[in-house]
């Protein structure tokens, strides 16, 4: 079927076009119209999608549009939505790398990337918050998530020791620990 490459070319271009802040920002758009406006994924597909392309080498944003378009139509789906979704961000690069150093010395320039920083982190905070709610997170278990991302922060523990530690510890949590409550 022609026009779902069509749509989803034109779907994974627009978010990429339109998300500053790199492949976490562009979690809610994708959400928004993957799961919500079209119906591609479920949501609880979606997380896993989001933990899958997080643990996969390479770049976040491809690594999920790859995984949505694959599970929509196999090779040719993923190569359609990883197109969509790098084709902006390189030419836009592209464009910068070409008249960056003409124009930060700019003061309303240099200006509007100070405060485009802040508003990037806010668009990375708020999915991470929706997954947490999604995956139950709650007061009980959330100095997982705190403990894991201090781990990284501060002691430059790599992740994938985070990762196995936690997968470990899930796995001795639902083997030993939660049939005696």
């Amino acid at each position: 079927m022609a026009n779902f490459y069509l749509e989803a070319f034109k779907t994974f271009v627009k978010i990429g076009a339109f998300t500053l802040g790199g492949g976490y920002a562009m979690i809610p758009l994708i959400e928004a119209e993957v799961v919500e406006k079209r119906g591609w994924v479920s949501k609880d597909e979606f997380v896993d999608m989001l933990a899958i392309a997080q643990s996969c080498p390479g770049v976040f944003a491809i690594n999920i549009s790859v995984f949505i378009g694959y599970k929509m139509r196999k090779t040719a789906g993923a190569l359609c939505t990883a197109l969509g979704t790098a084709l902006p961000s390189f030419l836009i690069i592209l464009a910068i790398a070409m008249c960056f150093r003409h124009f930060i010395n700019i003061p309303w320039v240099s200006a509007m990337f100070m405060g485009i920083r802040p508003a990037v982190v806010a668009l990375i905070a708020v999915p991470t918050f929706n997954m947490a709610k999604i995956t139950g997170i709650c007061l009980t278990n959330c100095w997982i998530p705190i403990v894991s991302a201090l781990l990284i922060w501060a002691f430059n523990v790599n992740p994938i020791y985070v990762l196995i530690g936690a997968g470990i510890g899930g796995y001795l949590y639902g083997r030993i620990i939660k049939p005696t409550e």
